[in-house]
């Protein structure tokens, strides 16, 4: 009898050893979501999206230095370097051109909204969701150029409420709070830090 209860004893304990390590193991697993793939760039499409940067950080400049004339004027010469992309042999590979046309779309609607409002809150409003998509526009098309930084303010809009933008630079110069704000004056110009970088050359 006794053998009978330990040879069930290590039946049992044997079933559960195999349950609890192999179960699950058999059968097709999901295939996992892959992250866009980009390929090498040609010079054309490099050139223009060093131009388009370029425009967009004449931008954020604009927006550091509260000059709302400044800002305008670099935000229509930004939406003329987004329209003289050169992303045409992007079509090669259909997701990664349909995404970068998606956000190429957003930046340019929410460029064209800084230049429609006269507040210069507002316009931040609308640089921030520029800088929204401009970060994954980049990651997308496998940006080639000198190293950009993605920053973060954690109160932009106030307590609490962040915003991001690229810089050029791993100095925080901050486009949401600036060198004229009108409560902090230059003394938030400072105010952020570094969340990422989009690896360059």
């Amino acid at each position: 009898m006794k053998r009978l209860l330990i040879l069930i004893a290590i039946l049992i304990i044997g079933f559960a050893v195999w349950f609890f390590l192999f179960r699950g193991k058999e059968g097709p697993s999901e295939p996992k979501q892959e992250a866009l793939k980009t390929t090498v760039n040609s010079d054309n499409i490099n050139k223009s999206v060093a131009d388009m940067v370029s425009g967009y950080l004449d931008m954020k400049n604009a927006f550091v230095d509260a000059d709302t004339a400044v800002i305008k004027s670099a935000t229509k010469q930004f939406i003329g370097k987004v329209d003289s992309m050169k992303l045409d042999e992007l079509k090669k590979d259909s997701l990664i051109y349909a995404s970068a046309e998606m956000q190429i779309g957003d930046m340019k609607s929410n460029a064209a909204g800084v230049l429609n409002e006269k507040n210069i809150s507002e316009m931040r409003k609308g640089f921030q969701m520029v800088s929204e998509s401009l970060y994954p526009l980049l990651k997308t098309i496998g940006y080639k150029g000198h190293t950009l930084y993605w920053q973060n303010c954690p109160m932009a809009f106030g307590e609490g409420k962040d915003a991001s933008w690229i810089s050029n630079s791993e100095e925080i110069m901050n486009p949401y709070l600036g060198k004229n704000h009108p409560e902090w004056k230059s003394g938030m110009l400072h105010c952020g830090e570094t969340k990422d970088s989009i690896a360059g050359k």
